[in-house]
């Protein structure tokens, strides 16, 4: 088989920071379920980006019943949130668009995955018009907890089998993206300008163009 090198790639905190704008959508449903004294705020979203959608609700809605009324608002939340971000988008970090494209021509392949609900990588994709989906486009697969409820370790890889990956390294921001790396079993590169820190030395990037030195040095 030959060589074929991969980069799995977090979404927020890495490569983009979309939390005001989930924040904004998020506080619409949040008073449309009744709530008119509550607010979701960016630093709330901030807070658990990175974790499964399930425990995002259950620490951010507490004032709700657990069971069907959380449910039902997290379904809620989910859902317009993938509608606004499609028309609104987020903040995208400088130089991911160019520096991907520097990866592909360098010959690795470019894949997302990530905790969110399904549907949220796409409205990020669709917004910024990057195309996916095929061994010629500029990302080629994404997998997600929405998708298939399965933790990042595995879905990390799953994109790794799917694509029969010789190399691959992950980027992410957060402590969790490193355990699941590490569960994995493959490098992880941390995204220092993001939302977190990690408690152990690893390959670090300040920002998201220093991609096309680092990566060679992590996989090859």
């Amino acid at each position: 088989m030959s060589a074929k090198k991969g980069i799995i790639f977090d979404m927020d905190g890495t490569v983009w920071d979309s939390s005001e704008n989930v924040a904004k959508s998020w506080t619409v449903k949040v008073h449309e379920a009744g709530f008119k004294d509550k607010s979701v705020t960016r630093e709330d979203i901030q807070s658990v980006m990175g974790k499964p959608m399930d425990v995002i609700a259950d620490t951010l809605f507490t004032y709700t019943e657990k069971g069907p009324e959380r449910d039902s608002l997290r379904f809620a939340c989910e859902n317009y949130e993938n509608e606004y971000l499609r028309q609104h988008g987020g903040i995208l970090y400088e130089g991911v668009l160019e520096t991907w494209a520097k990866l592909k021509e360098m010959g690795y392949h470019i894949y997302i995955v990530s905790n969110c609900q399904a549907g949220y990588i796409e409205a990020f994709l669709e917004f910024y018009g990057i195309a996916y989906g095929t061994p010629d486009d500029l990302v080629e697969d994404i997998e997600c907890y929405g998708n298939n409820f399965l933790q990042k370790d595995e879905n990390i890889k799953l994109i790794a089998e799917r694509n029969e990956l010789t190399a691959a390294c992950y980027v992410g921001d957060i402590q969790s993206d490193y355990d699941a790396t590490h569960k994995a079993e493959l490098p992880f590169i941390h995204a220092k300008y993001g939302f977190g820190t990690i408690n152990t030395e690893v390959p670090v990037i300040n920002s998201f163009a220093e991609l096309t030195k680092v990566v060679p040095e992590v996989i090859g």
